[in-house]
């Protein structure tokens, strides 16, 4: 067994679990930052016939959640008029959400169709990016560390704000968690609060953590603000935070039906 990706500590086996309703599969634990890992992932093209998986049924209310209290922490804690990049995006609900709200976003991912902000992908972006973001991803990767440097790098951004669900103490019973997505296949990551911080001070960055979002950030945050701009209090802050900045909405749809016209007379 190979050490582990992020603190090179020796691994352990946690618990077997059968993947894809028939491949068994070793869970590997790691004590030195608390990461729980499957075996090398080889049943991932196969768990990858659908970008989107069929089980995801909080999608749709996950990005609204996400975007109310995203637009709350860029407005008040970064830099409400710069550039953001959402990485691993699916379908581009996070990025249409953000523009809605007035935000300049983008959108990259490899392996899912651009549906939903299409004319925004990254190579559209104008100007350095301030951040990225990454919404239920790093469940997905075999290598966090490998993952975050090189999408910071590319994007040259010294910001990150993702989600992920955590744990604590010992890997939680194969049948006590629902995160685990054993007949899905396509999470193969798991995360304790210290695996987190652990990757956030080898690259250089602060660690916050706040109701369901994770912050690795050069900038020194205020925790009590961040609690408060991602509580409850971002549903009501996100419509003032769209009038003050301008929604993108209407703007986007000038500027497409342009594209349209234009390539049409082409």
């Amino acid at each position: 067994m190979s050490p582990c990706p992020i603190c090179a500590s020796d691994r352990h086996e946690a618990f077997n679990a059968t993947i894809l309703n028939k491949y068994p599969v070793q869970y590997f634990f790691c004590p030195g930052c608390g990461l729980l890992q499957t075996e090398k992932p080889y049943w991932l093209e196969e768990a990858y016939g659908s970008a989107i998986a069929d089980t995801d049924t909080g999608l749709v209310m996950r990005n609204f959640s996400l975007s109310a209290k995203l637009a709350a922490l860029l407005y008040f804690c970064f830099d409400p008029k710069a550039s953001y990049v959402d990485i691993a995006g699916g379908y581009g609900m996070l990025v249409r959400l953000m523009r809605d709200y007035g935000f300049d976003f983008y959108w990259q991912d490899k392996y899912c169709e651009n549906i939903l902000a299409r004319g925004f992908d990254e190579s559209k972006a104008i100007g350095p990016i301030a951040g990225l973001t990454a919404f239920e991803v790093l469940e997905h990767v075999p290598d966090p560390m490998l993952f975050l440097s090189e999408a910071l790098a590319r994007h040259r951004a010294k910001a990150l704000v993702f989600s992920t669900e955590v744990y604590s103490g010992n890997a939680p019973p194969p049948l006590d968690w629902w995160y685990y997505s054993f007949a899905t296949g396509q999470h193969i990551s798991f995360y304790q609060q210290r695996t987190l911080q652990i990757i956030a001070e080898k690259l250089g960055l602060g660690f916050y953590s706040a109701h369901g979002l994770h912050i690795l950030t050069e900038k020194k945050l205020n925790p009590l603000a961040t609690e408060i701009l991602t509580g409850r209090a971002a549903f009501l802050i996100a419509p003032y935070i769209r009038r003050r900045l301008g929604s993108k909405t209407m703007s986007d749809h000038y500027l497409m039906a342009e594209k349209v016209t234009s390539a049409r007379n082409d």
